[in-house]
């Protein structure tokens, strides 16, 4: 049996507890979100397991309208934009690799200049109130709809295409879009995978603009939701007026476990998400692609 050097030990020691870092908070509040509301006085920042199981603050918060509301108002806005993302990445990504194309420099360069120097929040703002976005879905969809740092990632992924594939592909009769949805997108999945994941968490993590953009309460994404509880302690829209009224036990509530329960609400989805996406990862983008 082979022994393991002490440098790879190490290296798989420090990996482990970085690892740990994130995981024990992530069961901390799992744990704090099912314990029973009489023990959660109980439970320290080290406890993993909850203490008296109970479904009770899962119960509330998903009988909350406002809750259930925004996490599918969260489900709308980063599906909507995430493929608008990759579709308009990836064709922008397959326009600027093709050589022929006049003014390709000068692109390049306005992508460069776009990258460093972006808007300020004001003249944004003036943007999507002048074409009518505010208090839209739209707003948040369109914003960012392609990421240059991706858009620079997709090119050099497609430059990684092999001519000769494109070339089969023309002599055949295949135009560019027959090239583009035939091709390039079935040959790029990692990157596709890759990139999605990355505008997916963007769209899914983002409050800031939606504090800004959306005023009404029932269209916001369940982020703006869970700031609202969590850095406003507005404890009442936590729970709901309603709950407050018939929860015979609302004195007994811990809102340290509510909030912890929200926490849980809004990263189960891109917990879900992951692994659906990783398995891309290990796959080549043109195994089999060329053969010579």
């Amino acid at each position: 049996m082979k022994t393991m050097k002490w440098p790879v030990v190490i290296l798989y020691t420090g990996l482990f507890l970085v690892t740990l870092t994130m995981i024990v908070p992530i069961l901390n509040l799992l744990a704090l979100s099912l314990t029973a509301p009489e023990n959660a006085h109980k439970m320290t920042g080290l406890s993993l397991f909850p203490k008296g199981f109970s479904l009770v603050n899962y119960e509330i918060l998903l009988s909350n309208p406002l809750i259930v509301k925004s996490l599918f108002n969260s489900l709308f806005i980063t599906a909507a934009g995430t493929l608008l993302n990759l579709l308009l990445t990836a064709l922008s990504a397959y326009v600027l690799t093709r050589k022929r194309l006049v003014g390709r420099r000068l692109f390049m360069v306005l992508l460069i200049v776009i990258m460093v120097f972006e808007p300020g929040l004001i003249p944004e703002y003036l943007v999507v109130k002048d074409l009518g976005l505010l208090d839209s879905y739209l707003s948040l969809i369109l914003y960012k709809a392609i990421n240059v740092y991706y858009l620079f990632i997709m090119m050099r992924f497609f430059e990684d295409v092999p001519e000769s594939i494109l070339e089969a592909a023309r002599m055949d009769g295949a135009g560019h879009l027959n090239i583009f949805f035939r091709i390039m997108l079935p040959l790029s999945k990692p990157a596709l995978a890759t990139l999605g994941l990355f505008y997916a968490v963007f769209h899914w993590n983002e409050f800031f603009r939606a504090s800004i953009y959306l005023t009404d309460p029932g269209k916001w994404p369940l982020q703006l939701v869970l700031r609202q509880f969590v850095v406003e302690r507005d404890n009442a829209s936590l729970v709901g007026v309603q709950t407050l009224l018939e929860y015979k036990s609302v004195a007994s509530l811990d809102f340290a476990s509510l909030q912890a329960g929200t926490i849980i609400i809004a990263i189960v989805p891109l917990l879900i998400m992951y692994p659906f996406i990783l398995k891309f990862y290990a796959k080549g983008a043109l195994e089999g692609g060329v053969k010579d």
